[in-house]
């Protein structure tokens, strides 16, 4: 039973492990700049959790250093999405 009981708790803590490696996190927006009117779609990385909300958060302080004001973030998405997004971000591509 000790050799079980050292199985179960090495898969656990590999489990473990596995969890904590979170891939990178990535969310397109669009945003805007008035004065005049200049809008632009981006791709740009999240650093803190993967959700729509924290890629507001951090969006707006990084757009609006530039005076970009974010109009909404359409989603959160892991690599697998970058290259898709790549050409329709054009030179917003990870710019933020």
């Amino acid at each position: 039973m000790t050799g079980m009981k050292h199985i179960i708790l090495s898969l656990l803590i590999l489990a473990g492990g596995a969890s904590a490696a979170q891939a990178d996190c990535y969310a397109d927006y669009k945003a805007k700049r008035d004065d005049p009117l200049r809008l632009h779609y981006g791709v740009a990385k999240v650093s803190g959790d993967c959700s729509v909300a924290e890629a507001e958060v951090e969006l707006r302080g990084k757009l609006s250093a530039d005076d970009w004001q974010l109009l909404n973030v359409l989603g959160v998405f892991d690599d697998a999405g970058l290259e898709e997004r790549k050409e329709s971000a054009g030179e917003y591509y990870l710019r933020y």
